[in-house]
C-alpha cells in the first residue's frame, strides 16, 4: 500500500513537472508567433510609409504644377488683354484720316500759311470753290477732288485744312469703301476780282451815261456781250 501511495505521488509530481513544462513552452510559443508576425509584417509598414510619402510628394508636386499652369494661364489671360487693348488702339489709329495726322504734327500757323510750290495759291483756292460750288450741297469726295486738281493727297488734305480754318469749306468724315475719308462742300466763296478783270465798264468813254432806261445800256451795249462771251469760253476750256 505504502509503495503504491508513493507510485502515486511520484506521477502526481511528475505530471506536475511536465505541466509545467507545457505552460513555458505554451509561453514561448505565444510570444513566438507575435515576433514572427511583427517580423513579416515590418516590410509592409515600411513600404506603407513609403507609399503615404510617395503619395504625399506626388500631391506636392502636383500642386505645384497646377499652381505653375495656374500663373501660365494667368500670364497668358493679362498678355491677351495687353494685345486686345494694342489692337483696339491699333485699329483706332487706322481710323484716323491723314488730316487728323496733320493736325496733331502741324501747328495752326504752318496749316494756315501752307502753299504749294510754283503754284498760285490763290487761283487754286478759287478753282476748289468754284468746283465745290457747282456740287452745292452734295459736295466731293476730296479724293476726287485732289485727282482732278493733280494734287498729292498730302498736299489736298493740307489745302482741305486750309480752307476750313478759312471759313471757306466745311469737312464732313464719312466711310468711303471701307475706309475714312472727307467729303467737302462749299460754305463760301472767295471774294476775288478775276470776274470784273478786262471788265469794258472800267475803261468805258460813255460810262457816266449809261444806264438801264437810257439810250446807252448794259442790256445793249456791245462790248459787254463780247466780254461776257469770251469769258464763258475761257471758262469752259478750263473745266
Amino acid at each position: 500500500m505504502a509503495k503504491n501511495k508513493d507510485d502515486a505521488v511520484s506521477k502526481i509530481e511528475e505530471l506536475k513537472a511536465e505541466l509545467k513544462s507545457l505552460k513555458g513552452k505554451k509561453k514561448k510559443l505565444d510570444k513566438k508567433p507575435k515576433t514572427t508576425k511583427t517580423k513579416k509584417n515590418a516590410p509592409k509598414i515600411k513600404e506603407k510609409i513609403k507609399d503615404v510619402k510617395k503619395e504625399k510628394k506626388k500631391a506636392e508636386i502636383k500642386k505645384k504644377v497646377e499652381k505653375k499652369a495656374e500663373k501660365k494661364e494667368k500670364k497668358k489671360a493679362e498678355i491677351k488683354k495687353k494685345v486686345a487693348k494694342k489692337t483696339k488702339e491699333e485699329i483706332k489709329e487706322e481710323q484716323k484720316t491723314l488730316e487728323e495726322q496733320l493736325e496733331e504734327e502741324l501747328s495752326d500757323s504752318e496749316i494756315e500759311n501752307f502753299r504749294i510750290e510754283k503754284v498760285d495759291m490763290e487761283k487754286l483756292t478759287h478753282k476748289v470753290c468754284d468746283i465745290l460750288a457747282e456740287r452745292e450741297s452734295s459736295g466731293m469726295i476730296q479724293s476726287e477732288l485732289w485727282k482732278k486738281l493733280k494734287l498729292t493727297s498730302r498736299d489736298g488734305s493740307r489745302l482741305a485744312l486750309k480752307l476750313e480754318r478759312m471759313g471757306n469749306i466745311t469737312r464732313e468724315k464719312i466711310l468711303e469703301k471701307g475706309r475714312w475719308t472727307y467729303k467737302l462742300l462749299i460754305k463760301k466763296s472767295p471774294i476775288s476780282t478775276t470776274s470784273i478783270e478786262n471788265a469794258p465798264c472800267l475803261i468805258c468813254p460813255v460810262e457816266q451815261r449809261c444806264s438801264l432806261d437810257g439810250e446807252i445800256s448794259p442790256q445793249t451795249c456791245q462790248w459787254i456781250e463780247e466780254w461776257v462771251t469770251t469769258n464763258t469760253s475761257s471758262l469752259k476750256k478750263a473745266q
